[in-house]
């Protein structure tokens, strides 16, 4: 046990991230008095636009989206109560094989190396007990989710720390209900060809390989309204029509595979300080 505030440092790739992903342990471990640290690396310019303009369309300022995606980041933020927001401000790659991948200054362009030692420094800085990020694939196969976990695994090499380390994921039995809760909310999925279908087989888990899963049920308003921060973001918008209820109802665990420990503590576990207090 340490006698200093207990810390959780989440990294992730764009603001928004944090909410999707992360909401519920970031508003839960606030509200029980840790030290919640939210690094995110990109500048989220090749979101969308003011009315949905996209990258590429005419009238996408990625200058402009990124500027407004930093107040959003800001704005949840503030719903999750995070004790510290660091922002490395790289310049979003967009989708794989877009061109923004292969723009100077983009983050997948970025050298691990030197986005390492940034996050070596905030490291450093916060001393975290657990860091939370992406798997190898960057749970979907988007360029700046694996440069986070790059840069994520790689920085804690080259530290003295032993923080618990999770990687964000969600268990197959959820990503096939996910895909009927569309449906019930109306959504249009078309059905996906062979090769999209095998690639969607394969995110997540199977449940029996999970080793945490965190009830954030209680702190499923602020991850709502954190997301509603988001809302210029057109993919957000799905979970903002379920309505903040039903949105507590089913996104209300929050799931994890550990992947560094030294604590020794059991799994499965139900909390991501398990052994540190």
């Amino acid at each position: 046990m340490i006698d200093r505030p207990l810390t959780l440092m989440a990294v992730h790739a764009h603001p928004d991230d944090e909410a999707t992903g992360t909401g519920g342990v970031l508003a839960r471990y606030a509200a029980e008095g840790i030290r919640t640290v939210l690094v995110t690396c990109t500048d989220g310019g090749c979101g969308d636009g003011p009315g949905g303009v996209k990258p590429g369309d005419p009238g996408h300022d990625p200058g402009a989206v990124a500027l407004m995606r930093r107040q959003e980041l800001k704005a949840s933020c503030e719903a999750l109560k995070i004790s510290d927001l660091e922002m490395l401000d790289y310049a979003d790659s967009g989708m794989m094989g877009w061109p923004s991948n292969d723009a100077p200054g983009s983050f997948w362009q970025t050298p691990v190396a030197e986005g390492a030692a940034r996050l070596v420094e905030l490291m450093r800085h916060y001393r975290p007990d657990v860091v939370v990020t992406y798997d190898e694939n960057g749970f979907y196969g988007h360029p700046d989710h694996i440069q986070a976990h790059r840069i994520t695994m790689a920085a804690l090499e080259m530290t003295d720390l032993a923080p618990k380390v999770y990687w964000t994921t969600m268990p197959r039995s959820g990503m096939q209900r996910f895909g009927e809760i569309m449906r019930e909310f109306g959504e249009d999925m078309p059905e996906p060809d062979p090769a999209e279908a095998a690639a969607l087989a394969e995110i997540g888990l199977p449940d029996d390989e999970i080793t945490t899963w965190v009830d954030t049920t209680a702190f499923s308003g602020q991850k709502f309204d954190a997301l509603a921060a988001h809302a210029s973001q057109g993919e957000n918008i799905f979970f903002l029509k379920m309505g903040k209820e039903r949105f507590g109802e089913l996104m209300g665990m929050e799931t994890f595979v550990r992947v560094k420990d030294a604590t020794g503590a059991a799994v499965p576990e139900n909390d991501l300080f398990a052994g540190l207090r």
